[in-house]
C-alpha cells in the first residue's frame, strides 16, 4: 500500500476501529492527550461513507478528574525492558490494561480495517502491545500503524506487526476531529495550523509537517461548533506549534470570532506560546479571549544555546512578554515557563541559571528534559556518540536518556534541577 493517502481516500463502505495505544514508561501526565491526528482522519472517513468506532486507551483509563477537563490515568506497575534494567526507578503501563482492553475488542463487531496511532517514539511498546493483542481478537482484520512513532521510526515499526505502516503526511483537507467518539470528551481540540517555520535543533516539526500551512480561520471556527455539540465542554485546547504566528492577521481575528460565539471557554496552551510575539496588545487578547493556562517558550538564557531553538526568545525578551501579561491581569500560577535540560552539551549550571532567571523575574519554570527525537539536528548528535539510538528508541526515553543513558546530566543534577523549580512553587504558594 504505497500510497496510503489514495487508499484511504477511495475507501467507502468500509467498517473501520480506531485505537489510541496505552503508554508503557516510567512517567505519564495527562496534559490534554488525546489523538488528534487519528480523530482528524476518523471523521474523515466517516464523512466519506465509512463507518468509524474508537478505543482510547488513554482516555477509557481515566480514574478520576483533573482541573480543566484532563484525567488521572490509571497505571500499573509492569517489567522494565531490557535497556532499563539498571534504572533505579518504577516502570507503568498507563491507561486500559490488557484484561479490559481485550473486553472492548471482543465488544465490537469484527471492523474492516483497523488505523492504530502512536505518540512518543520510546512509547512503541504499547504499540507492539495493542497490535499482538489485536491479532487475538481480530487475526484476519488489516492494520494500519501510522502516528509519530510510525513516520519518525518506519524501520522499526515493520517489526510492530502492523500491515502497512503510514511513513508519510496524509493529503487531506480535514474537516474537525471526530470528538463524538467520546461520551465526555472534557474538552475541544483547537489546531490552526500545521507545522511551525522555525527549525529548533530538537524539535521534529518540520520532519512530521515539512510545510507550514495555516487553516483558513472559517474552518478553524467551524471546527469548534461542531465539537461543541459532542457534549458539555468548558475548555478549549491549542494544539498548534507556531500559534502566536502572523498574530495580527490570524491569531487576532480568531480570538475575536471564539470571544463572540464562545464567550466562556477557558482556553489554554500545552504547547510553548512564541515569548518574542507577547507585547501588551497580545497580552490583553490572550486575556480578554478567556485564556487560562499558558506555557512559554524559552528554552534557555545561555547564550552558547539560543540558535539551536532558532533564537526563539532572548532574556530581555522574556523579561518584556512577563511583564505584559501580568499587566493584563495573568498571575504566576497561570503561566509555566518551559526550560530545556540536557541538551548535548549543556551544563546543569546553564539550566539553573535559566531557572533562576525565570523564578527572579516571577515566573514559573517548568523542566523539559531533552529526549533525541529522529530526524533532528540534536538526535544525530546524540546517535555520533550512541549509535543504538539509531536502532533502539527506548534510549530516547525522557527519563531515562539524559540522566542514566547519555551521560549528559547525572540523576542527582536532574533532581536537583527539578527540586529548585518545586521550592519556587512553594514559594509562590505562600
Amino acid at each position: 500500500m504505497a500510497d496510503m493517502s489514495r487508499f484511504l481516500k477511495n475507501l467507502h463502505g468500509a467498517s473501520i476501529l480506531g485505537i489510541n495505544p496505552p503508554v508503557f514508561d516510567f512517567t505519564f501526565f495527562d496534559l490534554w492527550a488525546k489523538p488528534l491526528g487519528l480523530l482528524f482522519l476518523l471523521d474523515f472517513l466517516r464523512r466519506r461513507g465509512n463507518s468509524v468506532s474508537l478505543i482510547d486507551c488513554i482516555a477509557e483509563g481515566a480514574e478520576g478528574p483533573l482541573p480543566w477537563g484532563r484525567s488521572r490515568i490509571c497505571k500499573g506497575e509492569i517489567k522494565k525492558p531490557a535497556p532499563f534494567r539498571n534504572i533505579p526507578r518504577r516502570y507503568h503501563h498507563f491507561g486500559l490494561n490488557d484484561e479490559a482492553f481485550l473486553r472492548r475488542l471482543r465488544g465490537q463487531e469484527t471492523p474492516d480495517y483497523i488505523l492504530v496511532t502512536s505518540g512518543m517514539t520510546y512509547w512503541y511498546e504499547g504499540v507492539f502491545r495493542t497490535i499482538e493483542l489485536l491479532r487475538q481478537v481480530f487475526p484476519a482484520v488489516p492494520v494500519i500503524l501510522g502516528g509519530t512513532y510510525a513516520r519518525l521510526c518506519p524501520g522499526h515499526a515493520l517489526l510492530s506487526g502492523a500491515d502497512f505502516i503510514q511513513t508519510e503526511p496524509l493529503d487531506f483537507d480535514f474537516t474537525a476531529p471526530a470528538l463524538d467518539l467520546y461520551s465526555d470528551p472534557g474538552y475541544a481540540l483547537l489546531l490552526s495550523s500545521t507545522g511551525c517555520p522555525l527549525h529548533c535543533d530538537y524539535c521534529a516539526s518540520k520532519s512530521l509537517f515539512p510545510v507550514f500551512r495555516q487553516r483558513p480561520l472559517n474552518e478553524v471556527l467551524q471546527d469548534l461548533r461542531l465539537q461543541m455539540k459532542c457534549g458539555r465542554i468548558q475548555n478549549g485546547v491549542f494544539y498548534d506549534d507556531a500559534l502566536l504566528y502572523r498574530k495580527k492577521e490570524r491569531f487576532y481575528p480568531l480570538c475575536k470570532m471564539l470571544k463572540k460565539e464562545f464567550p466562556d471557554l477557558a482556553w489554554h496552551t500545552p504547547n510553548g506560546l512564541s515569548v518574542r510575539e507577547i507585547d501588551q496588545e497580545c497580552a490583553n487578547v490572550l486575556m480578554r479571549t478567556g485564556f487560562q493556562t499558558l506555557r512559554l517558550s524559552l528554552e534557555s538564557i545561555d547564550p552558547s544555546l539560543l540558535g539551536r531553538s532558532s533564537f526563539k526568545a532572548t532574556a530581555d525578551e522574556f523579561l518584556r512578554a512577563l511583564e505584559c501579561l501580568k499587566r493584563a491581569g495573568f498571575d504566576s500560577s497561570r503561566i509555566e515557563t518551559y526550560i530545556l535540560a540536557g541538551l548535548p552539551g549543556q551544563k546543569a549550571s546553564s539550566v539553573a541559571e535559566t531557572i533562576d532567571f525565570v523564578i527572579e523575574a516571577g515566573g514559573r519554570p517548568k523542566l523539559a528534559v531533552f529526549s533525541p527525537v529522529p530526524g533532528t539536528l540534536s538526535f544525530e548528535e546524540a546517535a555520533a556518540a550512541l549509535p543504538a539510538l539509531r536502532t533502539e528508541p527506548l534510549l530516547g526515553n525522557k527519563t531515562a536518556y539524559s540522566s542514566y543513558i547519555s551521560g549528559n546530566l547525572s540523576p542527582e543534577e536532574v533532581q536537583f534541577l527539578k527540586d529548585r523549580t518545586k521550592i519556587n512553587k512553594a514559594n509562590q504558594g505562600k
